[in-house]
């Protein structure tokens, strides 16, 4: 009863957690629909004046104007007057802060034709997206800020975000397939009962209500209502531990999915690595020769230095009450150099036009022999007040250029200066050749080797007929050239602490890692080698897709970007390419050691003109760079495609698709990215992801182990009740009561209570029902049940005392007037006979029997005996069935209808019954587990190819014992079932796989009818 009673706490507990959970996830992801909502905008519409409107009554064309204390824009706006800097953590998981400037006015070219249209991606500077929150605003001349409207509703980028967590793809899983099938099973199996039931009972003339009642309940007994219940209970106790773990869960169903999960996709920055950057040094150029590194620019020799000076203009940083915002870089770099800077205020820019400028200056105060407490590395210094600096102009950083730039002017000086800042090789190819040092390449891979993230910088002095107003209207590709290369910028991204052993774990555990980040490609793989997910002597093939252009098709270019030297990487031949170890085993697998790298342009690319190369991209893709939220969905999608089960691990919400849609999706973040992933971590760190997979796993196999144990329970009661039924005889009432109450229930809801195994193993448990171990095992026990209890009852009419039970009997040699008293009401369902009572105790002893069989530990669960609930209540249903069957009480036999047998009768059903466990031990433990299990079905990495390789007698031995035992159970070798192996077994023979450095792959053209792609190679 106190089993009972703790099982119904927990249970009711974690389901009133459940609610709570469903319940805020609902609040939250209400609130995130309707924030757009309910908010009232100012628009102007025609020539009228503004006026205000709820944000559900907008739509495209209209004029908004953003307020001045900012907003949470309810649309897609395009920016044509003023600037905003909006935080756009929910679209890209950066929760820095963004300058936008209005729309440019379009350019005429040189035919004096306007052909500039307006685009979401190339003119995201200028883009105020849904959802964003526009912190502060900026306007000139007494003019509002205003934007266009765009897109409205589900049409914009939040909209999207929404669409795909309400309605995402369906995520199948092969267990709740095959429960279904078995189920059906299960009832072809009651109406083959149902059948004979009907027959046995009109060839014995019974009436037709009993007919209808006993037909029936073979039906209900083959088929036990409480498997759905039964099931739920280890999602639950699996719920339970996740929770203490700092884990939560929205999604239950998906705890089972994450046994099974063989790749996870990591977000980098604030998953894999800290959130910020850190200044490592600075490595001047003079003379066009690189300097020593130095860790700090802060020294008084620099201050007047172009290299600091572009260090304190060269950033999109700004003040937000008071506090320095901006790109994380922006702001290290800033920081370095302990600068002020000070902007115009509101009133200032109201009065002025928008050539107010932004000033920088060196921090005023006096040189002292000790280092201040707030920086220990800090110079300060003393310098006339007089320099400062005035950002005159700037070129927001973009993406597609790689860079930035700002035109500043020296308080006094007549001429100005250009600063660039940007990729390293960009600058450099903007700078005079002779004003970038010889041995550039080989320095900046030297940094970009460590994993350092290098920004170069560049300086030009402007010409004195180039005034302030000028300087407004002029491009910026008449500034970017003839630059004078300055140096390079060295920045860290630190792992987190706990990052390479995770990823360790996961590695030993044969379960594959990718990176998907928006960052850029050569940082992201630097992370990946230092990470351990991609080993030092692995290589690296970048993937670089070019669309098609003035009539030429889609091309990939491949490269190497390995660890070899630079004056190697032009003799790589097919060599260096990895070997492939081709063995006659189908489950054999290629040593691998390649990766492919690409980022979210080339992959769109590849998406469209390349279908057919996808599967084999995605197969050994690791580093994914520059996604965007709904490339990363996508590339979910094509892992899925090729059969991996995907686990999703990031903190932004960005990842919002990605999360919903993988098997299992993991947010470490507490705000928008929870709404989306059914797993929430509350400690933001990848050391939730091993701890998943592995209750994942416990969980996993308890579901197998509740299923064999009730598909046993219906089959072993519905044998009971077909022998009794051939001889007009049933269970009795309480019997009934007594199993489903005291053994089924008891049993079912603490065998489910075993942990998860404390380490995380290679091997995986099966994903469905209808797998050879799994059969073998439901299957042997069902044959050994139903052949112990035929014995059992063919037995006890074999007695030398058996006699067609009356109530007259007296086998037990008890006085006829006692025995009377006991059976005073006539049995009308011949339930008194003494076929019930040898099948009811063989029947329960072997509910425990299968119970015990199917409770496996170790390598997924811990050991049954740690189970100390389930081991009590096994005990004590032994010790109370064997107590009832030895020792009978009259009062308990009249309550059970059961009838009085002889002593060694009951210690023969004990002998029955204990043969019966040893043999049902022995071939679960022993041929299953022991020798099928390894030479027939050969699942030690269960849905992994994995290299064999027979060296000693033993194992050969082993091997042909396998091959006969497979031919003897018709167990013929097939190819793998999961694409994603079959896919593999085919590259392992194809010489075209990888591609070979400086080759490209052409997309068919259109006048092609065999093959999707050629291979060109470069000469």
């Amino acid at each position: 009863m106190c089993v009972i009673q703790e099982t119904g706490h927990v249970v009711g507990q974690t389901l009133l957690t459940l609610f709570s959970l469903l319940l805020q996830q609902y609040i939250m992801l209400h609130d995130m629909v309707a924030a757009h909502s309910i908010v009232r905008v100012s628009v102007c519409r025609g020539n009228k004046e503004a006026e205000e409107i709820l944000s559900t009554d907008l739509v495209p064309g209209d004029l908004m104007v953003i307020p001045p204390n900012g907003t949470i824009m309810p649309c897609d706006a395009v920016l044509i007057s003023g600037t905003c800097i909006v935080n756009e953590s929910m679209l890209t998981g950066e929760s820095v802060p963004v300058t936008k400037t209005n729309l440019p006015v379009p350019t005429m070219d040189s035919r004096g034709v306007d052909d500039e249209i307006y685009n979401t991606e190339v003119h995201k500077r200028h883009t105020l997206f849904c959802g964003t929150h526009v912190i502060q605003t900026r306007f000139y001349a007494g003019e509002p800020v205003k934007a266009i409207i765009v897109r409205t509703g589900f049409s914009t980028s939040k909209g999207q975000l929404i669409r795909s967590i309400l309605y995402p793809k369906p995520t199948d899983f092969k267990l709740y397939r095959d429960a279904y099938m078995f189920l059906l099973c299960l009832v072809g199996v009651a109406g083959i009962g149902f059948l004979y039931t009907v027959v046995n009972s009109i060839l014995n003339q019974v009436p037709v209500g009993t007919i209808v009642i006993e037909s029936l309940d073979i039906i209900t007994i083959t088929v036990p209502p409480a498997l759905p219940a039964a099931m739920t209970a280890g999602i639950v106790y699996a719920q339970r531990r996740l929770r203490k773990l700092g884990i939560f869960c929205i999604s239950p169903q998906r705890i089972n999915i994450c046994g099974q999960l063989n790749l996870i996709c990591f977000d980098k920055t604030g998953t894999l690595t800290e959130d910020g950057l850190d200044l490592w040094g600075i490595q001047r150029v003079e003379n066009s020769r690189f300097l020593l590194p130095e860790d700090k620019a802060c020294s008084e020799a620099l201050v007047k230095s172009q290299f600091v000076a572009c260090m304190a203009t060269c950033h999109s940083l700004t003040k937000i009450d008071g506090v320095l915002s901006g790109d994380p870089l922006d702001l290290k770099m800033f920081e370095a150099i302990g600068w002020i800077l000070d902007e115009a205020t509101e009133e200032e820019t109201a009065l002025h036009n928008r050539i107010m400028p932004t000033v920088v200056q060196p921090p005023k105060q006096p040189l002292t022999e000790q280092k201040p407490a707030a920086s220990q590395e800090m110079e300060l210094f003393e310098l006339p007040t007089t320099y400062e600096i005035g950002i005159v102009r700037q070129f927001p950083f973009s993406s597609a250029l790689q860079r930035m730039a700002v035109v500043a002017r020296v308080l006094g000086d007549k001429r100005m200066d250009a600063y660039v800042k940007g990729a390293p090789e960009v600058i450099a190819s903007l700078c005079k050749k002779d004003t970038v040092p010889a041995d550039f390449a080989i320095v900046l891979e030297e940094y970009t080797k460590q994993g350092y993230r290098v920004i170069a910088l560049a300086h030009r002095r402007l010409e004195s007929k180039i005034s302030w107003h000028k300087v407004q209207n002029i491009s910026r590709d008449a500034i970017e050239n003839n630059m004078t290369f300055l140096g390079l910028i060295i920045m860290q991204n630190k792992l987190k602490q706990e990052t390479p052993a995770v990823l360790e774990d996961l590695r030993k555990a044969n379960i594959r890692m990718v990176m998907v980040t928006g960052d850029n490609m050569l940082t992201a793989i630097s992370v990946a080698r230092d990470c351990g997910m991609i080993l030092p002597h692995d290589k690296v093939i970048v993937a670089e897709a070019l669309p098609p252009k003035d009539g030429q098709a889609a091309k990939i270019n491949w490269h190497y970007a390995d660890t070899m030297p630079r004056s190697n990487l032009n003799v790589i031949n097919s060599q260096d390419i990895p070997d492939k170890m081709v063995n006659d085993s189908l489950n054999d697998n290629p040593i691998i050691d390649y990766h492919f790298a690409m980022n979210g342009k080339s992959f769109a690319v590849i998406l469209e003109h390349f279908q057919d190369l996808v599967p084999k991209l995605v197969l050994h893709g690791t580093v994914f760079a520059r996604m965007a939220p709904d490339q990363k969905t996508q590339l979910v999608e094509e892992l899925q495609n090729v059969d991996y089960y995907v686990g999703m691990c990031g903190d932004g919400a960005n990842d919002c698709g990605a999360l919903k849609r993988a098997h299992g999706g993991i947010s470490l973040s507490e705000l928008e990215a929870s709404v989306a992933s059914p797993f929430t971590s509350r400690t933001p760190s990848i050391s939730c992801v091993p701890n998943l997979i592995r209750e994942g796993r416990a969980a996993l196999i308890t579901s197998f182990c509740v299923f064999k144990f009730m598909a046993l329970y219906s089959i072993i009661q519905y044998f009971t009740v077909t022998l009794l039924y051939s001889i007009l005889s049933n269970l009795g009432d309480f019997q009934f009561l007594f199993i489903d109450l005291a053994i089924i229930l008891v049993v079912v809801f603490t065998m489910s209570l075993n942990p998860a195994w404390k380490v995380l193993v290679a091997q995986r448990p099966p994903s469905g029902l209808i797998s050879g171990p799994l059969l073998f095992s439901v299957l042997s026990q069902i044959i050994i049940c139903i052949a112990f209890q035929t014995l059992a009852f063919l037995l006890v009419k074999k007695q030398p005392w058996y006699e067609v039970w009356t109530p007259n009997s007296d086998v037990c040699n008890m006085s006829s007037e006692g025995h009377n008293d006991n059976t005073t009401e006539h049995d009308q369902h011949n339930i008194q006979n003494f076929e019930n009572t040898t099948l009811f105790f063989v029947s329960c002893f072997q509910y425990l029997i299968v119970a015990i069989v199917f409770s496996k530990g170790k390598p997924f669960r811990q050991p049954c005996y740690k189970n100390y609930l389930f081991v009590i209540s096994v005990l004590a249903l032994y010790a109370l069935i064997l107590f009832f069957m030895l020792y009978p009480i009259e009062s308990v036999e009249n309550f059970f209808e059961l009838v009085c047998v002889p002593y060694s009768w009951r210690i023969a059903v004990l002998i029955i019954i204990a043969i019966n466990a040893g043999v049902s031990i022995l071939v679960e433990t022993v041929v299953l587990d022991m020798i099928l299990w390894k030479l027939v079905f050969n699942r030690d990495k269960q849905g992994e190819s994995h290299l064999m390789v027979t060296h000693n007698p033993q194992e050969v031995n082993d091997c042909w014992a396998g091959r006969f035992l497979s031919f003897l159970f018709f167990c013929k070798k097939k190819t793998p079932k999961a694409k994603y192996m079959h896919l593999a077994q085919e590259l392992l023979v194809d010489p075209e796989w990888p591609p070979k450095p400086r080759t490209t792959t052409e997309a068919k053209s259109p006048t092609q009818e065999n093959g999707s792609y050629q291979i060109v190679t470069i000469t």
